[in-house]
């Protein structure tokens, strides 16, 4: 496996993973976006600020290209329990996933999963790409116009009104898993007043499930921290009332099928940052618990000078060099 720094020409530009979580189990990545293509800028997004919108659908890659890169993925092996649609901004700015959906489906019996902030969905055309997924994950982090424009920070144009008419419309035409992603947040919604809005506006979407999620990852904004155990406890019992809660438990990387291990941890910390820990527990499962080549491996990774790290509550993370 490579590890001096060159990037290996096979390497895949749009697939990464797979990597383990608790809502997903092993689950591919398929990011279909340009860096930062969004049309939030959510305080909380472990990708930066949003330093100019994106509001327009385009065809920002080929799709047989894309495809392609699934199909390799396919073809290498290991296990994967989703193939999950993502992006490094508004996955669903893609115009044109309703074909990579379709195709996907007809590749492989591994279901599809479609992460998305759920701004489009006021969209006729968004909504009926997304009939063929077999799970759909938005975001709804308000319950009003005053946190939705506090926590999400829209582009001009996109309103709580409209955001939330959106998903109810989704959910009135979509006969999929409707999964949505709650982000709790330390001070800004994880108030009684704000939970019980909150939970007001999930009665009206109707989801299978709420994803109640936190803010683990360094977020670009100061203000941005995480709710004490006892909030989330308390968020956990409202919104239950609006739908079944999912509790927010982190998953982890899964590097055992990796054949290029430079490559496969690059293509994870160039779409989040990744804590230190995380990835010398993935090493260490790869490595049946040889620390010492978990200790040789990671120094040679970060030595390629393709990675640096930051700190944040005390934690380590890894982000791009």
């Amino acid at each position: 496996m490579p590890l001096d720094g060159k990037k290996d020409p096979a390497a895949l530009k749009h697939v990464f993973g797979p990597v383990s979580s608790r809502r997903l189990g092993q689950s591919l990545g398929v990011d279909l976006l340009p860096m930062k293509s969004c049309t939030w800028n959510c305080v909380y997004c472990q990708l930066g600020r949003t330093k100019r919108y994106a509001t327009e659908r385009c065809e920002f890659f080929p799709p047989d290209e894309i495809l392609a890169e699934i199909q390799e993925a396919l073809h290498r092996g290991g296990h994967i329990d989703w193939i999950t649609f993502v992006g490094s901004g508004e996955t669903l700015l893609y115009k044109g996933i309703g074909h990579l959906i379709e195709s996907v489906k007809k590749m492989t019996d591994v279901p599809v999963a479609v992460i998305t902030n759920g701004s489009l969905f006021h969209l006729a055309e968004v909504r009926c790409e997304l009939m063929q997924a077999d799970a759909v994950l938005p975001s709804l982090n308000a319950g009003s116009e005053e946190l939705y424009e506090k926590i999400d920070r829209p582009a001009p144009g996109f309103s709580f009104r409209q955001h939330l008419d959106g998903l109810v419309q989704f959910r009135r035409e979509y006969r999929g898993m409707l999964w949505v992603e709650v982000m709790l947040l330390g001070g800004l919604n994880d108030s009684d007043e704000a939970l019980y809005e909150l939970a007001g506006a999930l009665k009206q979407v109707a989801p299978d499930m709420v994803h109640l999620v936190l803010p683990t990852r360094p977020a670009p904004e100061q203000q941005v921290a995480l709710p004490g155990d006892d909030r989330i406890e308390r968020a956990f019992s409202i919104l239950s009332t609006a739908a079944p809660v999912m509790h927010p438990v982190k998953g982890s990387m899964d590097l055992g099928s990796a054949s290029d291990l430079l490559e496969a941890v690059m293509a994870i910390v160039s779409r989040h940052p990744v804590q230190e820990r995380e990835l010398s527990s993935a090493l260490l499962a790869r490595f049946s618990g040889d620390q010492a080549e978990v200790e040789r491996t990671m120094k040679d990774l970060f030595d390629t000078g393709r990675f640096a790290t930051l700190e944040q509550a005390g934690e380590i993370f890894w982000i791009p060099g």
